[in-house]
């Protein structure tokens, strides 16, 4: 009787094992592209925990399913990361460089060469890398973030920005005018495969709590596409509901049941349920909308208003917009990232030749530190994360 029930107490723990890593991945095949529903994940009884749904095969398991941004925290440094000095990398499009700045002194302290036009600085997959897009150069420079310093550029087609599979199997670039999301070796950058789209501009995206989808904006056609991951098939598109609609950064919910798309003409931020991939609702924000960014408590969201020189704050709790920061003489608020001690927000001045530095909690504006020209897509670095989806940091 004893070594029959430690067998089934034995048999009970294995399940509960592969239940809780979110490894055990459902067929993609059998879900219903017509209505949306690829990766939705089924609502628990009233009460009852929401369960860590089946992960992308490879992908780290969920650490919270209740807040994705869990591993986030400050101090939760990845061994990888955890002696590399602490700099905001911040391409120049304008100017083809990138500005380095020493966040404590608030000073640059080294300017980097790079190719045509680069649009952002992305951390890799394995958050041992930083790729600069140089968008129209057609190459990617890595910059190595233990030293500071460049190696040698690779050659890849309209890379406008940068993505990675959550199960960091694929580099997937947004190659923006060339109408193509493509698929590449995340360390080597070969292609994979090419998955041309009918929409014009992709650019950002994020992906699905399970990590089997991802939702991305197509700026210049303002529409927005739903993308198998694993099958990386196009399997959703919709035009946004307002003439004109130019979606920029997009960013899930700590919980992952919302999406959020900014959009610098709409002059807000477009409040999206994935899994049905339904009509989004609009969030007026402020005019020119334009970069996401989660708080290292994923309590808050703040949300750069471009055009108007300011910075909106969303407090996930209430659903609501608490606060609105204005940067002192104005400027251009375009795209960034927290600081590893979520104290400090980072975003680069598109139009100003400038950088902002933002205290977290009373919006004060800390810093404006000059760089080169049409600064963009900066990143702090580093953060804490297990793993980076790319872009400017997003960090799981």
């Amino acid at each position: 009787m004893r070594s029959t029930t430690a067998r089934a107490g034995k048999a009970l723990a294995a399940l509960l094992l592969l239940a809780s890593s979110g490894c055990a991945a459902a067929s993609s095949e059998g879900s219903t592209e017509a209505s949306g529903t690829h990766g939705a994940h089924s609502r628990p009884p009233s009460g009852a925990p929401r369960a860590l749904p089946a992960g992308l095969p490879g992908m780290p398991p969920v650490l919270d399913p209740k807040d994705l941004y869990a591993a986030d925290r400050p101090g939760r440094l990845s061994p990888v990361v955890k002696d590399f000095p602490s700099r905001v990398y911040v391409p120049n499009t304008n100017s083809n460089t990138v500005s380095v700045i020493d966040p404590k002194t608030y000073k640059v302290v080294e300017t980097i060469d790079v190719g045509i036009q680069p649009q952002h600085v992305v951390p890799s997959w394995d958050l041992k890398t930083l790729w600069v897009n140089n968008n129209r150069g057609h190459t990617l420079t890595p910059i190595d973030p233990a030293t500071g310093k460049a190696g040698k550029p690779v050659k890849v087609h309209d890379p406008y920005n940068l993505y990675f599979t959550p199960n960091g199997r694929y580099a997937v670039v947004m190659a923006s005018l060339d109408r193509e999301l493509v698929f590449r070796d995340p360390h080597t950058m070969a292609v994979k495969k090419t998955v041309p789209v009918d929409c014009y501009g992709v650019n950002h995206a994020d992906f699905s709590p399970d990590g089997r989808y991802f939702i991305v904006s197509c700026e210049f056609s303002g529409e927005l596409l739903k993308v198998d991951t694993e099958r990386m098939k196009v399997i959703g598109k919709q035009k946004l509901p307002f003439q004109g609609a130019m979606p920029q950064d997009v960013k899930i919910s700590p919980d992952g049941k919302t999406w959020y798309v900014a959009d610098m003409m709409a002059h807000g931020t477009w409040v999206l349920n994935g899994d049905r991939f339904t009509t989004p609702k609009l969030m007026p924000t402020g005019r020119g909308t334009h970069g996401l960014y989660i708080s290292r408590d994923s309590k808050s969201m703040y949300i750069s208003n471009r055009g108007e020189g300011t910075i909106s704050v969303f407090d996930f709790p209430s659903g609501k917009l608490t606060k609105k920061w204005k940067l002192p003489q104005g400027g251009s608020p375009d795209m960034g990232g927290v600081s590893a001690d979520g104290k400090v927000l980072w975003l680069s001045g598109r139009y100003d030749s400038e950088v902002y530095a933002i205290d977290t909690r009373t919006g004060k504006q800390l810093a404006r530190i000059p760089v080169g020209g049409g600064p963009h897509g900066l990143a702090v670095y580093p953060q804490p994360g297990r793993y980076s989806l790319g872009h400017t940091g997003i960090f799981r």
